[in-house]
């Protein structure tokens, strides 16, 4: 047995302890990893939102201003504000900001000179049209948002009712959660996102965050992309990565599966299998090309989706209580992650995330209908 003089074994021991204590952190947060995965894929079955509220206001016209209709999300809850304003008995009007801020501000222009009961601003940030906001509050037109800030609620500063949104930071610990389960703490990363948006840098630093905590993986690369460029920028940048990061790069994590829908054929190209590394997951929103290259395992392995249709339907009722001059309904749905072992359940079937957890009767028990 080798004996070191009296400070020497001290300092041994204590480095030895240290190490021993190092690896139970680790194994705590896989263990913590792993456990929120199993809650995030359970079945969306239940209704934990509001259950009172004011009763349909009559005869209303409203307009939804998207941010750019060719993102997922901003499509499919624009689908669910259109298919609850016809249970409520409104007439919505879509309006498509094109993915560009002078688009943007020329919709919600066109929606403020249509002079509507409420407008939902879908999927922009409410700084960027400071002066369309403070003309809607002039005007006495409530406005209610989607995905139009970091946290959901009322934003009086800005002029919004409520934003209608997961909360960011669960949805993004479980994306990043999953890769450091997925890949038993040993994941080398790409992060994906676009700072044009105060949440989509918000739900990327979260992210980053969670991979920094994980003591054996690595942020290969921070990559800012607009969004609304990954047509053209991300078959380029796929191909740069691949370059600079080989093998190192197992997983990606995007704030949106748009970026995905874009880097198959150049990952193919490279040798790549589409249910291998680098493996993809999306911090949001949960489209049907994201479902359908999870479902057959083609370059993307999982999404933590908006309830899209779901989110249409409380944005109604955002806006009912807004013209009722109630408060708003606190509701905020709790994170779900799709993977290929539950793709098939909780409206996956139609290749989005609609929970069987009986909305639509429920707003419809609310609003008298």
């Amino acid at each position: 047995m080798t004996r070191f003089p009296f400070p020497l074994r001290a300092i041994v021991l204590a480095a030895a302890t240290l190490g021993l204590a190092g690896h139970a952190l680790a194994d705590d947060f896989l263990d913590a990893a792993k456990a929120r995965v199993i809650t995030a894929t359970a079945p969306a079955d239940k209704w934990d939102g509001p259950t009172t509220g004011p009763k349909a206001a009559a005869g209303k016209t409203i307009v939804y201003v998207a941010g750019d209709l060719k993102n997922g999300g901003h499509l499919g809850t624009s689908q669910g504000v259109e298919e609850a304003g016809k249970v409520i008995g409104w007439t919505v009007r879509v309006i498509d900001g094109q993915g560009s801020v002078s688009g943007r501000t020329a919709a919600l222009n066109q929606a403020l000179a249509l002079k509507p009961a409420g407008i939902v601003v879908g999927g922009f940030d409410t700084s960027e049209q400071k002066v369309a906001f403070e003309a809607a509050a002039k005007a006495g037109i409530p406005l209610v948002g989607w995905h139009s800030g970091e946290q959901p609620g009322p934003n009086p500063g800005a002029g919004l009712f409520a934003n209608v949104t997961t909360l960011p930071a669960d949805v993004s610990e479980t994306a990043a959660s999953w890769v450091v389960a997925d890949s038993n703490g040993k994941a080398g990363v790409v992060i994906f996102t676009d700072s044009q948006y105060a949440i989509a840098l918000f739900k990327a630093r979260a992210m980053e965050a969670v991979i920094k905590k994980c003591g054996g993986c690595t942020v290969l690369s921070f990559e800012d992309s607009p969004i609304s460029e990954s047509s053209t920028r991300m078959p380029q940048l796929t191909t740069s990565l691949l370059q600079r990061f080989g093998d190192k790069w197992t997983h990606s994590l995007a704030i949106n599966d748009l970026y995905f829908d874009f880097m198959g054929p150049t990952l193919q190209a490279g040798g790549k299998k589409g249910d291998g590394a680098p493996k993809a997951v999306s911090a949001g929103d949960g489209s049907e090309a994201a479902y359908q290259r999870i479902r057959t395992k083609r370059y993307q392995a999982g999404t933590v989706p908006e309830p899209l249709n779901m989110q249409g339907w409380q944005l109604v009722d955002e806006l009912n209580r807004a013209m009722a001059k109630a408060p708003w309904s606190g509701y905020s749905p709790k994170v779900h992650l799709v993977t290929p072992e539950n793709v098939g359940k909780d409206g996956g079937p139609k290749n989005i995330f609609d929970p069987d957890n009986g909305y639509r009767a429920q707003y419809k028990a609310i609003w008298g209908k």
